[in-house]
């Protein structure tokens, strides 16, 4: 799977089923494995909270990549 294909899906919350955002970015460590997402906020997420534009979630948030969706479990 190639980032340009998460970049496609949204990225929802199973805590509460709200959509957090759409991936912007891929944080790797030195030896090449991903560490986590980072996600823009969706405007919903945004007028709920002032804080920075961007969220990142760490590879052990993901719950489910899936064909349209990626599932992930944080609380925000």
């Amino acid at each position: 799977m190639r980032l340009s294909d998460l970049q496609d899906k949204d990225v929802v919350n199973i805590k509460d089923g709200t959509k957090i955002g759409n991936i912007i970015d891929v944080e790797i460590t030195s030896d090449g494995k991903m560490n986590s997402l980072i996600v823009e906020k969706s405007k919903f997420i945004l007028s709920r909270f002032t804080s920075k534009g961007e969220i990142k979630i760490k590879w052990e948030q993901i719950e489910k990549i899936g064909e349209d969706v990626i599932l992930v479990s944080i609380v925000i």
